[in-house]
C-alpha cells in the first residue's frame, strides 16, 4: 500500500491590475481632499481653540452644524460647540492642545489630542483651582466643503475632575 503524499499545485498567477489614470486621480482628489479636511480641523484646534479666535470659528463652522455628543450644559449645535469653547478658554487661559495624530478618511477627520490648560475659571461648576491639567479626547469631525459640519467625541473629563479636586481618585485595587 503505498503512501499517500500531497502534492502542492501552485495556484495560477492572476495578473496584478494596475490602476488606470482616471483612478489615479479619483485617488489623489480623495487624498487631496482628505488633507484639506484634516487642515481645517487642525486649524479649528490650533486657532480657535487654542487662541481663542472665534472669527476663524465661524468661518469653519457651518451654520446647520451638529454635535452628536455635546459636553454637558451645551446644546448640539453651533451655538453649543461655541459656548463649549469660551467656556474652556474662560476657566483655562491658556488652553492648548497637542495633537498626537490625525487621519481622514473622506470626509471625516480623527483626532487624538491632549488638551492641556491651568485652571483659573470655574468650569463645570468647579471654582478655579490654579491646577494645572491635562486630558486627552478623540474626535471625529465631518468637513464638507471647508465647514465643519458634525462632530462626535470622546474626552476624558473624568481625569479632569480628577485633576481639579473634584472627583476621588481610584485606588489600587
Amino acid at each position: 500500500m503505498k503512501a499517500l503524499v500531497p502534492t502542492l499545485v501552485p495556484a495560477p498567477l492572476t495578473p496584478r491590475r494596475h490602476p488606470r489614470p482616471s483612478e489615479w486621480r479619483e485617488t489623489m482628489s480623495n487624498s487631496a481632499s482628505s488633507e484639506a479636511a484634516k487642515a481645517v480641523v487642525r486649524r479649528n484646534t490650533e486657532e480657535v481653540q487654542g487662541k481663542g479666535n472665534f472669527d476663524v470659528f465661524e468661518e469653519l463652522f457651518a451654520d446647520d452644524f451638529v454635535d452628536h455628543t455635546p459636553q454637558p450644559n451645551m446644546t448640539p449645535d453651533k451655538l453649543g460647540a461655541r459656548g463649549l469653547y469660551k467656556a474652556l478658554r474662560e476657566a483655562f487661559p491658556d488652553f492648548h492642545a497637542v495633537i498626537h495624530w490625525q487621519t481622514a478618511d473622506g470626509e471625516i477627520v480623527t483626532t487624538f489630542k491632549t488638551y492641556h490648560g491651568t485652571h483659573q475659571g470655574t468650569f463645570l461648576g468647579v471654582a478655579p483651582t490654579g491646577r494645572k491639567i491635562h486630558f486627552e479626547t478623540v474626535d471625529a469631525m465631518r468637513v464638507h466643503n471647508g465647514k465643519i459640519t458634525e462632530h462626535w467625541g470622546v474626552a476624558n473629563l473624568f481625569s479632569l475632575m480628577q485633576q481639579l479636586g473634584a472627583t476621588p481618585r481610584m485606588t489600587q485595587i
